[in-house]
């Protein structure tokens, strides 16, 4: 099979993005859940997560378009996927066990869940649902023509819009907490929902199996090439202001600074950005439309640049300035890419605590109030994305059983 080297560029690129989520959480989430020191600290939080939200829905949409439909019957897919993903979870769920909290609580809560002080987790456990209905869909997908395919991309389109309804329709809805005291919004029912069925009428073909979707939509019948490029960008723009504004919106509403408040409050926040939401949807599509079109220089022939396009395994992208930085850089680190997001949260914790203390933060920050924040953000993505990137590289690394601990 050939290496579309585009998706390894794009999948260190989502590496990156999803440590600069994580580097930016402090700054809205802190005392009693929910803290915003000051206005610069409101408008560079809304800035970074209005770029760097799309990194999770970039990893399942280059899924699908990687796997489906699958290229091997049900079986080997499954065993292929539980090397590649279970084992390692499983692995860095216990270390995440043992070394934050209450190891013996932690163990015993993991026959439920994962560990609610490695919060990223979450994202394998939404993975492995995902992988378990793909055998379901590669059937529909090998004959699915453009058109059918996008009336459901078109439904699912309508059910991004569903976050911002539920706000609109529930108001001030009441908060119902976990046993773990973490607390969720009580859902405002819709189209079918009740206490009774929370499977109303667009939950099937909604959430995150959209990505799935759109990717296997945008290999089959999205071109590459200068006007899709332009249209990612428009669309990355968009999606961008979005997110920014609305977020940012958000937290001026919730009072003066600095606004403080229960978790519940940075949640309700969160609308603007949700995951499985329009804007970061659009932010999503746009930066693969982008990638994509990219790797596909102007001056090429249609075979010169299918050649450019893809790459054997084992070989490096074609034309000697992009060669050796794709080869032992860009490469290793893509192969490293799911190790990278298990293990990062054990080094960028400690990261953003040493470059906030040394700093400081708010208006007393050492740059001044507006400059503090956005560096340390930016450095604390970058210190952690180096480190992280070095361990995981080096460890996948190891013989026999490299692969078994990064994936």
């Amino acid at each position: 099979m050939k290496r579309e080297i585009w998706l390894d560029f794009l999948r260190v690129t989502a590496c990156f993005l999803v440590m600069t989520v994580h580097s930016t959480e402090p700054f809205y989430l802190g005392g009693d859940g929910t803290l915003v020191l000051t206005s610069a600290d409101a408008f560079w939080v809304s800035l970074f997560e209005g770029i760097a939200r799309c990194c999770v829905p970039l990893f399942v949409l280059a899924s699908g378009y990687l796997q489906l439909p699958l290229r091997y019957p049900t079986g080997e897919f499954f065993r292929r996927r539980a090397i590649r993903i279970v084992v390692p979870m499983v692995i860095w769920t216990l270390v995440y066990a043992l070394v934050w909290g209450h190891p013996v609580a932690n163990i015993k809560g993991l026959l439920f869940n994962f560990n609610y002080a490695a919060g990223h987790l979450w994202f394998v456990y939404m993975l492995l649902g995902l992988y378990l209905i793909m055998p379901l869909l590669s059937p529909w997908l090998e004959k699915v023509s453009r058109k059918e395919l996008g009336i459901y991309l078109g439904i699912w389109a309508l059910t991004l819009c569903i976050p911002f309804v539920r706000e609109y329709a529930g108001g001030m809805a009441p908060m119902i907490y976990a046993k773990d005291g973490l607390p969720a919004p009580a859902l405002f029912p819709l189209w079918g929902e009740a206490s009774w069925n929370p499977f109303g009428l667009f939950y099937y073909v909604s959430g995150f199996v959209g990505y799935l979707l759109l990717g296997v939509f945008v290999k089959r019948f999205v071109p590459a090439g200068r006007l899709v490029k332009a249209l990612g960008w428009t669309l990355f723009l968009f999606g961008f202001i979005l997110q920014c504004f609305g977020f940012l919106q958000r937290i001026v509403a919730s009072g003066s600074f600095p606004v403080e408040g229960s978790v519940e409050l940075a949640v309700s926040w969160e609308c603007a950005i949700a995951f499985c939401g329009l804007p970061v949807a659009m932010t999503t599509l746009g930066l693969v439309l982008v990638f994509r079109s990219s790797f596909v220089p102007k001056a090429l022939s249609p075979s010169e640049a299918s050649a450019f396009f893809f790459a054997s395994e084992g070989e490096s992208a074609s034309g000697t300035a992009v060669s050796g930085f794709y080869k032992f850089i860009i490469k290793p680190l893509s192969e490293s890419g799911y190790g990278m997001y298990l293990i990062h949260m054990l080094v960028l914790g400690t990261v953003s605590a040493w470059i906030r203390g040394w700093l400081g933060v708010g208006a007393d920050g050492l740059l001044g109030p507006v400059w503090t924040t956005p560096v340390e953000i930016l450095g604390t993505a970058l210190i952690s994305f180096v480190i992280v990137g070095l361990i995981a590289v080096a460890l996948r690394r190891i013989p026999k059983v490299g692969k078994w601990i990064m994936g």
